[in-house]
């Protein structure tokens, strides 16, 4: 299975590299997570450079994909080059979500009609804007689309594309390892709260 984080340039590194961190605590030779960019090289918006994984092509035809964020959205939503490889994006075969101003990406897209969002207070208006409730909460998904916001509820989107594609167990077992020592119940518990309402009754649903 292949999960591919959008990272842009201006990208915020809480939103993609903890993902990535999270994602990446399943160990299977059928499990690969990667930052898929537009060009061989982003810079993050407080300078730290990452080379290219996969491409936005190849993000399109993954399992998941997790959309994150930054300082320059706005910008990648005006990007015709950019949005028109996105636009292959397809929540019939695919998990999507979105991470804070990315939720902006999907109002663009087309993929949140109808479908409220989470994401950062800094880009709530122009998510309402886009015609998109947002939801005072750090965490929704409905089906196949997720979306989540501030930066530390990142952790949330890499567990619910985790439990959507291994397995509750398989989540819980990635949270408890991130979560702090002295806090790791109380932390795996809370992150449940958040999640849970948005499973399937039977998880994984996709396979």
């Amino acid at each position: 299975m292949h999960i591919a984080i959008l990272t842009f340039e201006g990208y915020n590194e809480l939103d993609s590299l903890i993902a990535l961190g999270v994602l990446n605590r399943i160990r299977a030779d059928d499990w690969r997570v990667t930052i898929a960019t537009p060009s061989p090289r982003v810079t993050s918006m407080n300078g730290v450079v990452i080379e290219q994984m996969s491409t936005l092509e190849e993000a399109c035809t993954a399992d998941a994909v997790i959309v994150g964020s930054g300082r320059a959205t706005r910008e990648v939503v005006e990007d015709p080059a950019i949005m028109s490889v996105l636009r292959r994006l397809d929540p019939s075969r695919q998990l999507i979500a979105a991470q804070c101003s990315g939720a902006l990406v999907l109002a663009r897209l087309g993929l949140l009609n109808g479908v409220p969002a989470c994401t950062d207070l800094i880009t709530r208006p122009w998510v309402v804007a886009a015609g998109v409730e947002v939801l005072n909460q750090p965490f929704y998904a409905e089906d196949n689309i997720a979306t989540a916001g501030g930066c530390l509820a990142s952790h949330y989107l890499a567990a619910w594309v985790i439990a959507r594609l291994k397995g509750n167990d398989a989540a819980e077992s990635a949270l408890h390892y991130v979560a702090p020592v002295g806090e790791k119940e109380e932390y795996v518990e809370r992150a449940w709260r958040n999640i849970t309402p948005y499973l399937p009754a039977a998880a994984p649903a996709l396979a």
